[in-house]
């Protein structure tokens, strides 16, 4: 076993152990946090593959943008200071058969279909040129390019939107309720006028 392979046995289980963490950690800031971790791992995976464009991408498009983004949502949501919903009831059932149903299908593919597998064909030298892919996302899909970067757009512009609506509802509500305290301890106020007026008569 080389250095190679050491430094990818301990990327993986770094890699799965903040992906199990953030499915197990119940604070939203913190799954988060986990997450930008768990790219970064993956992107020196990519690195000692071989892909150095991938990794660039893993970290300034994943970690880099739509994470921070995941997190200024969180901050402007307040989801930790929001009510938790009630789950249904058929959630977790589901979601048991479902990892079920995967561990099933992971290991009968790690038994039955494993093994020796063919070395694969050593790539070229130019391969995943940051270069030329730059060129050619730029070039030969920059309709796409912009369609996804309109779309992110929207999404931000929508969770500021629905925040302001949530804000606005909240601040008619605490005046409603600050109202109706402050007319009920009037309404008290007369009542125990009217008791000491008619107490001295």
């Amino acid at each position: 076993m080389n250095s190679a392979t050491i430094l990818f046995l301990a990327m993986a289980l770094v890699a799965v152990a903040t992906a199990v963490g953030m499915l197990l950690s119940r604070n939203t800031i913190y799954a988060a946090l986990l997450l930008i971790l768990n790219f970064g791992t993956v992107a020196l995976l990519y690195l000692i593959l071989g892909a150095p464009f991938i990794a660039l991408a893993q970290v300034t498009v994943y970690a880099g943008a739509i994470m921070v983004l995941f997190l200024f949502v969180i901050m402007l949501l307040g989801v930790e200071r929001s009510v938790r919903k009630e789950t249904l009831r058929w959630q977790r059932p589901l979601a048991v058969i479902l990892g079920a149903a995967l561990l099933a299908e992971a290991a009968y593919i790690l038994v039955f279909k494993g093994g020796a597998q063919p070395p694969l064909p050593t790539p070229p030298a130019n391969f995943a040129n940051p270069t030329d892919i730059g060129m050619a996302l730029f070039d030969r899909y920059m309709l796409p390019f912009e369609i996804t970067s309109v779309i992110l757009l929207v999404a931000t512009v929508g969770a500021i939107v629905l925040t302001k609506t949530e804000k606005k509802e909240s601040r008619e509500t605490r005046f409603e309720s600050s109202t109706s305290i402050e007319t009920q301890s009037e309404k008290v106020q007369i009542e125990s006028k009217e008791t000491t007026i008619e107490s001295k008569e």
